[in-house]
């Protein structure tokens, strides 16, 4: 496949221009973050690209067409309590595991969970995607924490502003960049979950969303501006908490008349309708068992979950691994049009076990004999924690050898070859890029009667890196946001 020659190069005067109304816009309109220095409550423009960056259109048009098989999937996969406990092999997950043992046995009254979830592509030159079309290869499904679902809106407007206005000049007036709606949809996502919270609970006061997060989150205004569209679309209060403080500014409502507990914001008497957890993907979330507690504390609420510990479970790595074997789909998702199910398949990479197993002792020979073809991946979220090519061996030579079944080897992605420049702190980074897709989804479903009440792709997020950079982490450091410039 041929990719259009770019970026454009403008004059150097033409790109201070470029990157000075970027910057303002940026912090203008909320395509920001805080400053990592973390002293008062200074903002600095998101690590942006210049321009959007190029993009098959039937690459996108497949990611999107099997977003909606891939939420029905892992709904079905999180429903399924006894297939996930026999696929649990890492100390975190069950630590997670036990988490929700302990909250099972005090008895489970909220069976609705919400699911926001994001499945992350990279387009493979190399090889031949469904019916001939440009090749797009799942790396990871998350079902937790999804991040920069609103600032992937934000630099969609901010590169199509830069185009209309004019400010790209003649070398990018060709440029039409395409504009996530990612922002609206997860939004309404989160709205879904908390009106039919307030039709199936019947609270009596005021309701709010409680938003769960890091403390020090950099990341703020991607979730501020989740919180205001809920206000201005739907007229949801929102508030935030760490996990820490879960317990000193919320308590437990017991209503013996409906059977469960309602979970009470304290200062403002809101009953809390929805937990979205924009936290507790990593171990480092719990630092102690302050923060294991209030874990546990939520789900033993009738809150509705965002996401549910079941949920949550279903998108470690391990699982992924799993559900790569196409009899294993068909046993989750036996219903979909099984055009739709090639589709999904077509999506994926090899991806090996790192166990005791004749195929993980297999993937183990490979990471020592031929590095350069794999990555290696924990179960854990969050960017930062991939270790690549090379550097594989010695990773695996400094851990003890009973944890690598924690692991899955994926082979590497050919990713096509292309320019663009970054935009990060004020200063540019000109050079060779590689991209990966993210498409979002929303699914809210009864984890005991497994009926699906609404299940939609919600828009889409595209990270760009230098290509001499391994992790794409936006938030972890590696890489920037991105838009698509489709051809």
């Amino acid at each position: 496949m041929e990719y259009p020659a770019y970026p454009p190069r403008p004059s150097k005067e033409e790109a201070d221009f470029i990157n000075a109304t970027a910057i303002d816009w940026s912090l203008g309109n909320g395509l920001a973050m805080l400053s990592p220095e973390g002293k008062g409550v200074t903002a600095v423009h998101a690590p942006i690209t210049v321009y959007p960056s190029p993009f098959p259109k039937s690459a996108m048009a497949n990611a999107l067409a099997v977003q909606t098989a891939f939420n029905e999937l892992y709904v079905r996969v999180a429903d399924n309590e006894k297939w996930l406990e026999e696929s649990l092999t890492d100390d975190f997950t069950g630590k997670l595991w036990e988490s929700y043992l302990n909250v099972k046995a005090t008895g489970l009254t909220q069976h609705l969970t919400l699911g926001l979830f994001r499945s992350d592509y990279i387009v493979d030159k190399h090889a031949e995607g469904y019916q001939g079309s440009a090749a797009i290869k799942q790396i990871e499904f998350n079902t937790v924490s999804i991040s920069f679902g609103a600032l992937s809106s934000k630099i969609s407007q901010l590169h199509t502003y830069l185009s209309e206005s004019g400010t790209y000049g003649e070398t990018g007036k060709h440029i039409e960049p395409s504009v996530s709606d990612s922002l609206v949809k997860l939004s309404d996502g989160l709205a879904v979950a908390h009106k039919e919270y307030v039709a199936t609970a019947s609270p009596a006061g005021k309701t709010a969303v409680l938003f769960v997060v890091q403390p020090g989150e950099r990341n703020v205004f991607d979730q501020r501006h989740l919180e205001y569209r809920l206000y201005e679309a739907y007229g949801i209060i929102s508030y935030r908490l760490t996990l820490a403080e879960i317990r000193e500014h919320t308590k437990y409502v017991k209503d013996a008349a409906a059977g469960f507990t309602r979970l009470v914001h304290t200062a403002s008497g809101a009953e809390i309708s929805l937990v979205y957890y924009r936290s507790g993907y990593a171990p480092t979330d719990y630092p102690s068992e302050t923060e294991w507690d209030a874990r546990v504390y939520l789900e033993s609420t009738h809150a509705i979950k965002c996401p549910s510990l079941l949920t949550q479970i279903s998108g470690s790595k391990k699982i992924q691994q799993i559900l790569t074997d196409p009899a294993v789909i068909r046993q989750f998702i036996p219903e979909t049009d099984p055009a739709l199910v090639d589709q999904l398949e077509a999506t994926f990479v090899k991806i090996h076990p790192m166990d005791n197993s004749p195929a993980g002792l297999k993937a183990r020979e490979a990471a020592f004999a031929t590095p350069e073809r794999f990555v290696l991946k924990p179960q854990r979220e969050g960017g930062g924690n991939n270790i690549y090519k090379e550097n594989i061996p010695d990773f695996l030579r400094s851990t003890p050898e009973d944890t690598w079944g924690a692991y899955i080897l994926m082979e590497l992605i050919v990713p096509p070859d292309f320019k663009n420049k970054i935009l990060r702190a004020g200063e540019i980074y000109d050079g060779e890029i590689i991209s990966e897709l993210g498409v979002f989804g929303t699914a809210l479903w009864n984890q005991q009667t497994s009926e699906i009440k609404h299940n939609e792709q919600a828009g889409w997020l595209l990270r760009s890196k230098l290509k001499s950079s391994n992790e794409g982490g936006v938030a972890a450091g590696f890489g920037c946001i991105d838009s698509v410039y489709l051809f």
